[in-house]
């Protein structure tokens, strides 16, 4: 398996970098959009989306090199998928665009349901958000690949999400042996030429030979989003004591992947400086 570069962007992503207004769509999908000040100190603009009926939730943004992330928690099937756009250094033979994607296990208590996504709004679209707790950086071994033409036996996001990676869609053999427990098909998963416990190749940012094999690494930070509900208490007239949703909590978290490639032209930005 290896990393692929797309030559251009699909039309739905150069749709997603022009800027729009806050919608509220007919039905059980809603879009919210916040602005966020990212750890470089630029001022982004994420949209959050949730579909209740497909019980999912999305947030993209843009970053200030450029790059288009985007993130997907699918609680249907328990699966979660980062994907980043990063722009190609074109003086060196890359394309356009570079696609990654990364699948991994979504656990409880990562982020609010769907339906109460759906139900967010903010009473000042100006303001920029900062998260209420930071949740630390996350490293994440992506030892095995995905096949993208089998992909919907995981979730059918991966296919939505990820056609412009083709062969660069990484996940954790951990996450592989949960969902084959969970009846998936294992013809989906591929485990890439590395271990973790006996690394065969030296570091990405190490190698000097650019058509060399390596291993790659690749970090991404979501700086805001809502992780918890917040809850309230209230009495009735007879001092009878209830609960309600009041609110959100929100966090940011950052994930720090590492995986194979089979060449350095791959992962051209994890260079020594």
């Amino acid at each position: 398996m290896f990393a692929s570069c797309v030559c251009v962007a699909s039309a739905r992503i150069r749709s997603r970098l022009c800027a729009l207004v806050l919608v509220v769509a007919v039905g059980l999908a809603s879009e919210l959009r916040v602005r966020v000040r990212l750890s470089d100190g630029l001022v982004t603009e994420e949209i959050l989306e949730a579909d209740s009926e497909r019980d999912s939730i999305s947030l993209e943004f843009k970053q200030g090199d450029g790059t288009l992330i985007t993130f997907v928690a699918d609680f249907k099937r328990d699966v979660k998928i980062f994907r980043a756009l990063i722009l190609g250094e074109l003086e060196r033979g890359q394309n356009q665009y570079q696609a990654l994607c990364f699948v991994s296990r979504l656990t409880r208590n990562e982020i609010i349901p769907s339906e109460s996504m759906a139900r967010l709004r903010q009473k000042n679209p100006q303001a920029i958000r900062l998260a209420e707790e930071r949740r630390g950086l996350e490293p994440l071994m992506m030892s095995a690949a995905v096949n993208l033409s089998r992909s919907w036996h995981l979730s059918s996001h991966i296919r939505n999400m990820c056609s412009e990676a083709r062969e660069a869609i990484y996940t954790r053999e951990v996450d592989v042996q949960y969902w084959l427990e969970k009846g998936v098909d294992g013809s989906i998963f591929e485990v890439l030429p590395q271990t973790m416990e006996v690394p065969s190749f030296q570091a990405c940012h190490s190698t000097k030979d650019l058509w060399q094999p390596c291993l790659c690494t690749y970090s991404l930070h979501l700086e805001w989003y809502p992780c918890l509900l917040k809850y309230c208490r209230s009495r009735d007239t007879s001092g009878k004591g209830s609960t309600y949703k009041c609110g959100i909590k929100s966090c940011s978290k950052g994930y720090h992947f590492t995986y194979y490639v089979p060449q350095k032209q791959l992962c051209l930005w994890d260079e020594e400086t």
